[in-house]
Parts: C-alpha cells; sequence; structure tokens
C-alpha cells in the first residue's frame, strides 16, 4: 500500500507514515545513551564531557545525510524503470 499525505488523513496512516522516522529517531538516541555511559564508566569524566559536546554535532552533520538519502530514495522510487 502506497502512503501519500494528500489522502484522507487517518491517525493510523499517518502512524504508518512517520513510523520509521520514529524508529531511527529512537536508536539513535540509545545508541547515544549507551555510548556515553560505556565512556563515562570506563573512560573518565573529561570523556564524558568530550561526547557531550560532540554528539550534537555528528548529529547535525548526519541529518542532511539522512535527509537526502530518504529523500532521494522516495525520487527514485517515482522514478520508472526502462525495459521492465
Amino acid at each position: 500500500m502506497q502512503i501519500q499525505l494528500s489522502d484522507h488523513f487517518t491517525y493510523g496512516r499517518l502512524l504508518r507514515f512517520v513510523f520509521p522516522s520514529i524508529l531511527t529517531m529512537f536508536f539513535a538516541t540509545i545508541y547515544s545513551i549507551v555510548d556515553a555511559a560505556f565512556v563515562s564508566n570506563f573512560v573518565g569524566k573529561t570523556s564524558f564531557a568530550a561526547v557531550n559536546l560532540v554528539m550534537p554535532v555528528l548529529m547535525l552533520i548526519a541529518a542532511p545525510g539522512v535527509m537526502m538519502g530518504a529523500g532521494g530514495q522516495r525520487a527514485r522510487r517515482k522514478i520508472p524503470r526502462r525495459g521492465r
């Protein structure tokens, strides 16, 4: 089933449309928390502070890549394949 925002709005369709993004953000957050826990327990306070300062910067760098990847994949699906 293809989901489009121009279709009739229902909460079920909205959740199916945004669920992959929510799941991706959830796992990125879990990764950040686990990484900070390991660094703080095994390396020290200074390294923990460094991780907390650098992680938002890494997320800002990764966000355009994820956006272009998801948008490019969506745009690619709209282009018909030749010879098939």
